[in-house]
């Protein structure tokens, strides 16, 4: 299972709970797309396997990569191709509009993570998933994470409350 969260923006409270929600339900690698904001927030993160996109509102990166560091986390940069299970992920924060087009259009993916628009997204273009776990802003009205089974291609988006 793999945790997906983006636009977190300094909100500790959310984070503790989407950690603990991470913990229990197993989730084997964590996700971050972006938009921690204050790179101390990502000590919160501790005790996951986390992988980290840079965000528009990420200013100090040299920070932001010492404190990913830290707890044992990967900082990826602008945005990250990975595989996971065998299949193919685009991670990016979004904020890039050309960048995920081109990602969409080019059908490479089986699926495309991003964050940035602060709206939950589960939509399918041609044989590419997109999906955006929603936001943790403080004026959000619902904030979500989304849960990601590979394998079986079953997602789940929970409101942290």
């Amino acid at each position: 299972m793999i945790g997906i969260i983006a636009d977190t923006h300094d909100n500790v409270a959310n984070i503790l709970k989407a950690v603990q929600l991470f913990s229990e339900r197993g989730c084997t690698l964590v996700l971050h797309l972006g938009d921690v904001v204050a790179p101390a927030t990502v000590t919160f993160f501790n005790g996951l396997n986390m992988r980290f996109i840079r965000g528009n509102c990420d200013g100090d990166i040299i920070m932001l990569r010492k404190k990913t560091g830290e707890i044992g986390g990967k900082y990826l940069g602008d945005a990250a191709e990975l595989e996971i299970e065998g299949k193919r992920f685009f991670l990016t924060h979004g904020d890039d509009g050309r960048a995920l087009e081109g990602a969409i259009n080019s059908q490479r993916f089986d699926y495309i993570l991003h964050g940035h628009t602060h709206v939950k997204r589960d939509e399918k273009m041609g044989k590419t998933r997109i999906i955006n776990p929603g936001a943790h802003y403080f004026t959000t009205e619902h904030k979500t994470v989304a849960l990601l089974d590979p394998s079986t291609d079953r997602l789940e988006f929970m409101e942290i409350l």
